[in-house]
């Protein structure tokens, strides 16, 4: 069966009440809910994980490389920093699409550059919390295409 790692990065626990103009009013907790039910209904199973270190990130990225079929990854300000991060995506052997709730391309210059998009199969912004079942939804196409 397909299973699929999803990640949160740092500040993600705080949606809902963080920024909501930028982020919305969705909590992780909805969020992970909504997933799961997605998840459910196309017969795949996510395991939802947040961290705000940047090491336990890299170790999950690392387990569900040798446990995982794919990974849906929402690396926050990471996205933009972490030279790590995008080193234990690019030494996995499965999978990654990289998601964000609002559109990093319209925003501050900072955020117009990610060090995972290179590593990553593909990369889905701006659609609220649509992103992570668009990014679902996309990395379970990939898998059914490529076995």
């Amino acid at each position: 069966m397909i299973t699929i790692a999803v990640i949160h990065g740092p500040n993600l626990n705080l949606l809902g009440t963080r920024e909501p103009g930028v982020y919305g009013s969705t909590s992780l907790k909805e969020i992970n809910h909504t997933l799961e039910q997605l998840a459910e209904s196309l017969g795949v199973n996510v395991l939802c994980q947040q961290s705000n270190h940047e090491g336990i990130l890299v170790d999950w990225l690392h387990q569900a490389g040798a446990s995982y079929s794919g990974v849906l990854i929402n690396a926050g300000a990471y996205t933009h920093t972490s030279v790590a991060i995008r080193d234990a995506i690019a030494a996995i052997q499965i999978p990654v699409v990289e998601v964000h709730l609002s559109n990093i391309h319209k925003r501050e210059e900072f955020r117009h550059y990610s060090y995972l998009a290179p590593v990553v199969i593909g990369q889905i912004c701006g659609f609220g919390p649509d992103s992570y079942l668009l990014g679902l939804r996309g990395i379970i196409q990939h898998l059914q295409q490529h076995n």
